[in-house]
């Protein structure tokens, strides 16, 4: 779709901090990080969920891949997020974490927590996915 971000992502139209990518995938950091490798798995056709998918095994081997890679990073738990809705294209969020953040044990909600996100600089986005990348 020509005014998706996600395929533009995918066609390299804009730019990204890129953690994996095979031939129909692409894995990517969160502009707004939930926690520190906060990451997007996308297929990269355009679809606007996991039902309209060919091969929805394929990505959920990805997911699994990447899970498995974040807790042999060292992280205690990685949570798994799927939307379609805000942008109009299937995709995950993984939220790496140690179950040690400030917010979470506040209690907020879901939506709470992902409007009190943290922001990193362009910088700190590229070191972090060099950190994170497959």
């Amino acid at each position: 779709m020509d005014d998706c971000i996600f395929c533009k992502i995918v066609k390299g139209e804009i730019p990204c901090y890129k953690v994996y990518e095979d031939d129909d995938h692409l894995a990517f950091l969160d502009i707004s990080q939930f926690t520190k490798g906060h990451t997007l798995l996308i297929p990269k056709v355009h679809v606007n969920n996991y039902w309209e998918l060919n091969d929805p095994k394929g990505i959920a081997i990805v997911l699994q891949k990447i899970g498995k890679h974040f807790k042999d990073l060292g992280y205690k738990y990685v949570d798994t997020l799927t939307f379609g809705r805000l942008v109009a294209h299937l995709h995950f969020h993984l939220v790496p974490h140690n179950g040690d953040d400030s917010e979470w044990e506040k209690g907020l909600s879901g939506l709470e927590y992902f409007h009190n996100n943290k922001r990193f600089s362009p910088e700190q986005l590229k070191l972090i996915a060099e950190e994170v990348k497959l």
